[in-house]
């Protein structure tokens, strides 16, 4: 007996990095899963070695009809929707205010705040109806960017305490009828992408941290790079009526023992 035994769930951002683990581990809990995915390599290979469980369909979480169809695919291979996790997103390359070409900031910005905020809101319009059939959960992928000024660059971390916010609002709206709460992953070797509008699509968490599974993590970070499975089981636990029945407008961190008193110094400052 699984979690999550005769559960559906929709993940965005679910061929590679923490998406692709929330699914895999959904999956062991006895979910059905439909994946929307912008890559269509990773839409063909999600499939292909996870089977019949999963359904994964290749869209843009910035475009309403992508998300409205990923739900539509959902329904159409499991029957219905109970849980839907926000995850797509992108980073800004720890980028400070000051490093911005003036003429890239509002490219830079639209870019960022249309995957990891405008992401998550046409997604949870997408699957509320179907949600508050079955008295379901939102998740988002938060960060303790979301909770704390770094953790990223200025772009990321304005967008993702955008998203603390929009978790907080929908759980006060959309209660009692559908629980939304988010994770808030630390630093973990992804192959999250750094900004097109900065020049920065090829660069990756894992590919920027080099040879990272041998390195040190940076300053400001946890002990250790973390896993992408190492944040599964708050998703779990989160997704499952059950055991997280009455929680909601709840942002878990999984950071790693990240340190507040490290975050709170200023950028440059004494890392004693």
């Amino acid at each position: 007996m699984g979690w999550l035994d005769g559960k559906v769930a929709l993940v965005t951002g679910g061929g590679s990095g923490i998406g692709r683990a929330v699914v895999e581990r959904f999956v062991r809990e006895g979910a059905r899963v439909g994946i929307l995915e912008r890559s269509a390599e990773r839409v063909k290979q999600a499939q292909a070695e996870l089977g019949d469980g999963v359904v994964a369909v290749q869209g843009d979480v910035t475009r309403l009809e992508d998300n409205e169809a990923a739900v539509a695919r959902t329904i159409g291979a499991f029957g219905r929707l109970d849980i839907f996790v926000g995850n797509a997103g992108v980073f800004d390359g720890s980028t400070n205010l000051a490093d911005v070409p003036k003429e890239k900031l509002s490219p830079a910005f639209d870019e960022i705040f249309g995957v990891n905020v405008k992401g998550y809101l046409l997604g949870a319009k997408s699957a509320f109806p179907e949600l508050a059939k079955t008295k379901g959960a939102m998740i988002f992928t938060a960060s303790p960017a979301g909770l704390f000024p770094v953790g990223g660059g200025l772009l990321y971390v304005i967008s993702k305490h955008a998203v603390v916010g929009l978790i907080r609002r929908l759980a006060y709206e959309l209660a009692p009828d559908v629980r939304v709460n988010g994770v808030a992953p630390g630093g973990t070797l992804t192959d999250l992408r750094s900004l097109e509008a900065l020049g920065m699509s090829d660069r990756s968490i894992a590919r920027s941290a080099g040879a990272a599974q041998k390195e040190a993590p940076p300053p400001n970070t946890p002990p250790r790079w973390l896993d992408p499975k190492d944040h599964a089981g708050a998703y779990v636990f989160l997704a499952s009526g059950e055991n997280s029945g009455v929680v909601t407008g709840v942002v878990i961190p999984t950071p790693g023992a990240w340190g507040d008193r490290k975050l709170y110094q200023p950028i440059g400052g004494s890392q004693k």
